[in-house]
């Protein structure tokens, strides 16, 4: 197997475990994370992200498939289970992620889900009925990174 197929199994199973310490281990110092709530999150923020989603995560099951990866590039297949925190509503989330790397840690990861799905899942009929309108998309993202922002400042070391 090779070391970065390895690595990202490494960071599954640790998300499995909601072991945030070992996902963000995984992690370049200069790393990118995308994904269609969390646009464009760099470093720190990536790693304040996954323990702001380990620690909010009360019943949460996360399976992985079709891990590959080479020297330069890497996917990955996983599916979420969970009870989206403000709502109690089950969410089961179906992403593919892909991955570059350098120096033996992921560098970039975008993740790619259906966010209308989700919003159903998660908000009900209102996020069914609004969930591919532009507008509810930018109040999700926003209420997103104003979360992750009250968690960053509630634990100084993501600063």
């Amino acid at each position: 197997m090779h070391a970065n197929e390895k690595l990202l199994h490494e960071f599954y199973q640790a998300f499995q475990r909601k072991d945030y310490a070992a996902m963000n281990a995984c992690y370049h110092p200069g790393a990118t994370f995308h994904d269609p709530v969390f646009n464009d999150l760099k470093g720190a923020r990536i790693r304040a992200m996954w323990h702001m989603l380990c620690q909010s995560a009360t019943d949460l099951r996360v399976t992985c498939t079709g891990v590959s990866a080479d020297d330069a590039r890497g996917q990955a297949s996983w599916e979420a289970i969970y009870p989206f925190s403000a709502t109690g509503r089950q969410v089961h989330n179906r992403v593919e992620s892909e991955f570059t790397f350098r120096d033996g840690l992921i560098y970039t990861q975008k993740d790619r889900f259906n966010l209308h799905k989700w919003s159903g899942m998660a908000l009900g009929p209102a996020g069914t009925l609004l969930g591919w309108l532009p507008s509810f998309k930018r109040t999700l993202r926003s209420r997103a990174a104003r979360n992750l922002a009250v968690f960053v400042q509630r634990n100084p070391q993501y600063r």
